[in-house]
């Protein structure tokens, strides 16, 4: 198949409410996608870069930049967004879906759902109250140093063990906070997703034998080497697989069964995605090592009008898209409301 064009676009995309962690305070999400055209059939890809960089080194803008730059060389997740797209392409011309692709057979998966700071306890409650009536299987609270065990305490005081808890550090703590974080062992969380930065498997694999809560690795977890070593050193005992940071759906397939060899439980992390982003994350999501549920929210936790066709949440789960590709086309009347810019991009030319 030869590839006819790549477009790359962005939008910007208000927010049902503002979305707050140790490193971003949101409004509106600056997105990137990107269409690729393969003997005349189109397929959508979303870059995980988000507006600000401190997630991650690559931000929305570097990311574009990257990609106009020298398609073929981008940071990985600008380059996850060609592959995706690529795949969406091809696959969409095979009449197959890509949950098929991944070999994933679950029809739906557990969806669970991701908290930011808010700037009150009172509002911090309403908001979870609001996602468990709704639904989700599981409630994320971003944490941070003096902003963590009152949190914690005061919802599971509201909600009790109704349901299962977890919280995200994002790398705000270092190894000599280990008796604040011990401090959470009494909540019975799932888990702490990426207590310290992500360059410190050793401190990692020390603070899993000071706390009782599993820990988890996102940010430290780039590569699929990364994972056998974070397995191997003992640094956690779950990880947080995100395809667009680790470079594309297929590295995060790899990094599945790494998981899944070695025993360390796993599941399928978001990145505020619109429609077209989840819509492959949901494929990702369905393969049989995902045991915990992951950040992917129904249509309308984010955003005021999503891209794409609807997804509600039914019994706690969201539905695996079974239509060729992604399943996940934008819906053309979005697009053209939240575009700002668009560029055509040919092979071979920068």
């Amino acid at each position: 198949m030869g590839l006819d064009a790549v477009e790359l676009r962005r939008l910007t995309l208000p927010m049902t409410a503002p979305f707050r962690t140790s490193q971003l305070h949101l409004t509106e999400r600056d997105v990137l996608l990107v269409r690729v055209v393969i003997d005349g059939v189109d397929g959508w890809g979303e870059c995980a870069a988000l507006p600000e960089a401190g997630y991650d080194d690559v931000d929305v803008d570097t990311a574009t930049a990257a990609l106009r730059a020298d398609l073929d060389h981008a940071p990985p997740v600008a380059t996850a967004a060609v592959t995706t797209a690529t795949f969406d392409a091809r696959l969409r011309a095979e009449g197959r879906s890509l949950a098929d692709w991944l070999g994933a057979g679950r029809r739906s998966v557990p969806a669970g759902v991701a908290v930011g700071f808010m700037p009150s306890i009172e509002e911090l409650l309403d908001e979870v109250a609001r996602h468990v009536e709704t639904g989700y299987r599981r409630v994320k609270l971003k944490i941070g140093p003096g902003r963590d065990v009152e949190l914690v305490r005061a919802v599971r005081a509201e909600f009790g063990e109704s349901i299962a808890l977890q919280v995200d550090a994002n790398g705000a703590y270092r190894l000599e906070d280990a008796p604040a974080l011990a401090a959470l062992d009494e909540f019975d969380l799932l888990l702490i997703e990426q207590p310290l930065p992500r360059d410190d498997l050793a401190g990692h694999a020390e603070l899993v034998d000071l706390i009782n809560t599993p820990v988890c690795l996102d940010e430290s977890i780039r590569s699929l080497a990364d994972a056998t070593r974070a397995i191997e050193l003992g640094a956690c005992s779950v990880i947080c697989v995100k395809p667009g940071p680790l470079g594309g759906l297929d590295v995060a397939r790899a990094v599945h069964d790494a998981c899944v060899a070695a025993g360390v439980g796993a599941w399928c992390g978001g990145m505020l995605e619109t429609g077209v982003g989840r819509a492959a994350l949901l494929a990702l999501a369905a393969l049989p090592g995902f045991t915990l549920p992951g950040d992917l929210s129904a249509t309308g936790r984010w955003y005021v009008d999503d891209l794409a066709p609807p997804v509600d949440l039914v019994g706690g789960e969201l539905a695996v898209p079974t239509g060729p590709g992604i399943g996940g086309e934008p819906d053309p009347v979005a697009l053209r409301r939240y575009t700002t810019w668009a560029e055509t991009l040919r092979p071979g030319r920068p």
